[in-house]
């Protein structure tokens, strides 16, 4: 044992990303993963997936680990273990859900099992929780994707019960979103929402489109003292208005130390776009 002093900089995030079948969770993932980490070759991705992970390899060199069924618990921890060996230092998990509801899966397990249905379930609760304890104990960032599907109440209306919708629920064990320092909701028009957010980045802002500056934001969260000449390069280097707003709001902590700088980066971008747009209108009138 030995106390010491509380640091964020030695925090790994762990988070989720779940929505319906087309929301962009496997490619949000990467993007969050992109920003979290700008080298490709150490992030990886475990695809339950038929294989989805390669439709993005245009982004850049990631690594891929297929994963074939029985989705036990004991396989996911594998694959985890596999990443950490191979140096990756940011672990996509491309389901998650398919450790619940897959074939081999807790749900599966606990099907095939005889005896009492409610004490078996104090045999494969274990082996779940081992699943959710290798993901917060990994020295490497991960982000999980969950499917969902529309959930359902009974409720009452005139005097009759009826089927009401309340909302997308997680295809995996109730209670699992409570594990993770940030859980974004897909739509299916790609845009995100926190339905959960420790880190006090997100939560109660407008939704919004996923890109590698949200990992970004992330990461100066999780490393409070980053290099901060690094942050200024980025600034002078900035190709756009545009882009240097995402820069801007990826660094809430060095906003107000850094305005100057913004604002001088800024009107150097907004004077160089109207020299180019007057040369463009010259050329026509010639």
């Amino acid at each position: 044992m030995e106390l010491r002093k509380a640091k964020r900089s030695e925090a790994t995030i762990k988070m989720a990303l779940q929505g319906p079948s087309g929301s962009g969770k496997t490619y949000s993932s990467l993007l969050i993963a992109n920003g979290l980490l700008s080298d490709w070759r150490k992030i990886a991705i475990v695809d339950t997936e038929n294989h989805s992970a390669h439709l993005y390899s245009h982004l850049g060199n990631y690594n891929v680990l297929s994963l074939e069924k029985p989705f036990s618990p004991e396989r996911y921890i594998e694959a985890i273990s596999m990443c950490e060996n191979a140096g990756m230092e940011v672990i996509i998990i491309d389901s998650i859900s398919h450790e619940w509801e897959g074939q081999g899966g807790i749900l599966d397990i606990h099907g095939n099992m005889v005896g009492n249905s409610f004490t078996n379930w104090s045999k494969v609760t274990p082996r779940h929780n081992a699943f959710v304890q290798k993901i917060l104990q990994s020295p490497s960032h991960i982000i999980g994707t969950i499917r969902t599907k529309q959930d359902y109440v009974i409720s009452e209306k005139n005097g009759k019960h009826v089927p009401e919708k309340v909302g997308l629920k997680g295809i995996t064990r109730d209670g699992l979103d409570y594990e993770f320092t940030i859980v974004f909701d897909l739509d299916v028009r790609h845009h995100a929402t926190a339905s959960k957010d420790r880190t006090g980045l997100f939560m109660d802002k407008p939704q919004f489109m996923i890109n590698n500056y949200t990992g970004k934001k992330i990461m100066n969260w999780c490393n409070p003292g980053e290099n901060k000449d690094e942050i200024i390069n980025q600034i002078n280097t900035a190709k756009s208005v545009d882009e240097l707003r995402k820069i801007y709001l990826a660094y809430p902590l060095y906003q107000k130390e850094l305005e100057e700088r913004f604002l001088y980066r800024k009107n150097e971008l907004t004077a160089n776009t109207k020299i180019e747009e007057h040369g463009a209108n010259s050329s026509q009138s010639l």
